[in-house]
């Protein structure tokens, strides 16, 4: 109990500023999660995993 308490003493606490740093870069990481990967990044992985199940793809 006090222990959560003491959690939200340290987020009331907070600076603004951090706030707004921690929305900043979870708006920035959930934007990249939502990118396609490049191309040639797949063909890579293609090949990684054609390589580990024995097989040769080039």
């Amino acid at each position: 109990m006090w222990r959560e308490l003491d959690e939200m003493t340290k987020e009331r606490d907070k600076p603004a500023i951090f706030n707004q740093i921690d929305q900043n870069l979870k708006r920035v990481y959930d934007e990249a999660l939502e990118q396609e990967l490049p191309d040639r990044f797949t063909q890579l992985l293609a090949q990684l995993r054609d390589k580990a199940q024995g097989g040769d793809s080039k």
